[in-house]
């Protein structure tokens, strides 16, 4: 038989031929598109590497005219379905008629089931008597490939028709909005305003909470702490923990002044079993992974590549409970092989080994395991550390417990209680293992009731309230996931879409003022669209798609309805809404005052890219050039040197405070890196129009020296040359590292030296 296997990615489809074939697969070429082929068990196979969806939804290209299109009129149109890519198409349509088979090997989620069936569907075209089956794994491990290709089953078309659901609908919502709010505010091209059905209720969640924190007024409190001595200093507090009345708290003290002695009239201790975590799945590892200082769409391409090299399970499941086919004691002997070996060996020193279990289990996916034992010559960097994570998140949940000595007293001081409680590991269990997570010990003394303890010292303080934290990227997964926008699949890419649109910034989400803007005219004109109450009800639905039948139709007719009203409610106000734009996207692209005039510096573009000008113009025809990457916002202040505004120029992975003239001497200061050896110029730091950093010559182009340098750490130069070649010597400075010295020229015989 000839058997046609079709993966998500080439990636996939390498490996799952050398699962098959022990190794033995040759690769082909249709027009430079790698496929492999080989002979199991008396068939022929032929393995296929698709890129993702390989069939898109848009409108016909009459409706591309956004001037001639009106939004209400695009809901009711229905979207043309093309190919993206003809080769694949082509690859695909050739080996139909050579197969007598079809084995569909993508993802086994929604988009994995929809990204097969768009394949089959191209295949059933011209070969309608193709025999089509699914196989269903979730790592890309050789005994669970090989299962599954004994063991194929049917496609689920529900499934697939759950994700074609989405897509449709999130069309629609997304080209709406954003053709509204675009044409309203004048704004075109690459400087488009983006809105979405779960794009938009994200972006409320983190533009309410910073206005929560700006609007913030704390109410003072005042606490009352005993320093007592018993072996050692412990506190106890007064049992009124927030005393919110400055007076009342000034006479308790008074009447607690020159206690020498606290009375012990409770005293209460037992050790308490401090469970492990639970098993992984894709929101609490997203989560946990911003540990390592990723982003949440960076934590997840990582895990994809250790997923698809077989390292890992699949790392997009709601399942927090291993199934019953995952022998734990078999797989931790395993992974034995890792560079944890010798915490794998005390763990399998258990009597017996269970695993815990969180609150959702389903069937698709088991949680995020490891597949195998990897070692640091096997994986580097970032690879490393998220399988690490991912071992050590495995091997806490097949973990004793740890104990903790949880003690509590009461005192009596001068006719006033306080309380003191005490809370100190005793034994660690899972969290030897796990540096990730950082229990706070508080000790409180062995006491008897009865017992006088000698005080030290009574103190007063004043404090107040704060306001909430900015959300995490971590802990806005968790209250998406909460709310039911998106799905585990599409959360962090939702999360760096509003990055990416330039409606937040910062390591921790940061609304800017663009993305206060849309969210603001959204709540005060169709404030359905900012809250995750449409958005819920349609993820919902769109699950009983796949879990209950529901017609795809009839929720695509629900989420039309939903838009109608969404866009009749903002063309009513349209006028109040354009003013309300163009005045906040002009006060984001203000940069300070100009120091000419007095007017405005605003961020402006051409067709030779952007500028700094004067919103005085013509009067004022002032005028600055800028770094031609990044994102520029005011930084506030001067500029010593000239007193321009200054500039902060956001870049990926770092930024720099400049002057908004970049020929200012407080600029060049600022990167200048050392005299060129070759023309005796200045080595200024650059960046390219990719934002990559580099040296490059100011005497350019009569000289073209330059040098690589880091992408990340801050690059110092102190004075000193290359004694080799007399380039520049960098430092390059990292928090939490040694400083790294180096000859940035990559020709430099002093390279060889150190090797």
């Amino acid at each position: 038989m000839k058997i046609l296997v079709i993966c998500e990615k080439n990636n996939a489809a390498s490996r799952i031929a050398y699962l098959l074939s022990d190794g033995k697969q040759k690769q082909r070429r249709h027009y430079k598109l790698p496929y492999y082929e080989f002979k199991r068990g008396g068939d022929e196979y032929s393995v296929i590497g698709l890129r993702g969806h390989i069939v898109e939804f848009d409108y016909p290209k009459k409706y591309n005219n956004w001037n001639k299109v009106d939004e209400e009129e695009l809901i009711d149109i229905e979207p043309e379905k093309y190919t993206t890519e003809s080769r694949i198409v082509s690859l695909l349509k050739k080996k139909g008629g050579w197969a007598d088979k079809v084995i569909v090997a993508t993802d086994y989620d929604r988009e994995g089931e929809l990204i097969g069936l768009e394949a089959v569907r191209i295949l059933l075209v011209e070969h309608p008597k193709l025999d089509v089956k699914r196989a269903k794994f979730s790592s890309l491990s050789k005994s669970e490939i090989v299962n599954a290709f004994e063991n194929t089953k049917e496609l689920d078309i529900k499934l697939a028709e759950s994700a074609e659901a989405r897509q449709e609908i999130d069309l629609a919502w997304g080209a709406v909005l954003t053709r509204f709010l675009s044409k309203t505010a004048g704004k075109y091209g690459k400087d488009f305003i983006s809105a979405g059905r779960v794009q938009s209720p994200t972006l409320a969640l983190i533009i309410d909470r910073d206005e929560e924190i700006e609007n913030f007024e704390p109410d003072p409190f005042w606490n009352i702490d005993a320093i007592l001595e018993k072996e050692f200093e412990f506190k106890a507090r007064h049992e009124e923990k927030r005393i919110w009345d400055g007076e009342r708290a000034e006479k308790l003290f008074e009447k607690l002044d020159g206690a020498q002695e606290a009375d012990t009239t409770s005293f209460d201790q037992k050790t308490k079993k401090v469970w492990p975590l639970s098993p992984f799945n894709t929101t609490q590892f997203l989560s946990e992974a911003t540990k390592l200082n990723l982003s949440a769409s960076q934590a997840m391409k990582v895990a994809e590549n250790l997923y698809q090299a077989g390292w890992i399970s699949y790392p997009r499941t709601e399942n927090t409970v291993y199934p019953k086919s995952l022998h734990l004691r078999r797989h931790l002997e395993m992974l034995k092989g890792s560079e944890l070996s010798e915490d794998i060996s005390e763990i399998l020193k258990q009597d017996k080994i269970w695993a815990t279990k969180g609150k959702k289990e389903t069937t698709d996916h088991p949680p995020i395991h490891p597949i195998k034992a990897a070692t640091k010559d096997d994986l580097k960097g970032r690879e490393w550390k998220m399988y690490e994570l991912i071992l050590r998140r495995f091997m806490v949940t097949v973990s004793p417990a740890g104990k903790a000595l949880v003690r509590k007293a009461e005192f009596d001081i001068k006719g006033e209680k306080f309380k003191s409680d005490g809370y100190q590991i005793t034994e660690q269990g899972w969290m030897k293992y796990y540096p990730y997570y950082k229990a706070k010990d508080v000790r409180v003394p062995e006491l008897e009731v009865g017992e006088t303890v000698p005080i030290k010292d009574i103190e007063l303080k004043e404090d107040e309230t704060k306001p909430p934290n900015r959300y995490t990227q971590g802990a806005l997964i968790r209250e998406m996931e909460k709310l039911g926008l998106g799905t585990k699949s599409t959360r962090h890419n939702i999360i760096q879409k509003l990055y990416d649109r330039g409606f937040i910034a910062g390591k921790t989400p940061t609304g800017t003022l663009s993305g206060k803007s849309v969210i603001r005219t959204l709540e005060a004109h169709a404030d359905m669209v900012a809250k995750p109450d449409m958005t819920r009800t349609l993820e919902e639905d769109m699950e009983k798609i796949a879990e209950e039948g529901l017609s795809k139709e009839k929720v695509a007719e629900e989420s039309k309805e939903m838009l109608k009203e969404a866009i009749t409610s903002l063309k009513k106000e349209k006028a109040e809404i354009r003013k309300e734009l163009k005045s906040s996207l002009m006060d984001q692209n203000t940069l300070g005052e100009c120091p000419g005039c007095g007017g405005n510096l605003v961020l402006r573009k051409s067709k030779r890219g952007r500028f700094v000008g004067c919103s005085n113009y013509p009067d004022c025809k002032q005028t600055y050039s800028i770094p031609r990457s990044g994102t520029v916002k005011p930084a506030g202040g001067e500029c010593p040197e000239c007193g321009a505004p200054r500039i902060r120029v956001y870049h990926k992975g770092d930024s720099e405070e400049l002057c908004v003239d970049i020929n200012c001497k407080f600029t060049k200061d600022k990167r200048y890196k050392g005299e060129c050896p070759k023309c005796g110029g200045d080595m200024m730091e650059m960046r390219s129009y990719r934002s990559k950093r580099f040296l490059g010559c100011s005497n350019y182009p009569e000289c073209d020296n330059t040098y690589p340098i880091p992408q990340q750490g801050n690059a110092v130069f102190e004075g000193e040359k290359c004694s080799y070649c007399e380039a520049p010597l960098i430092k390059i400075i990292k928090k939490g590292k040694k400083p790294w010295e180096l000859c940035p020229n990559p020709d430099c015989s002093s390279t060889d030296d150190e090797k």
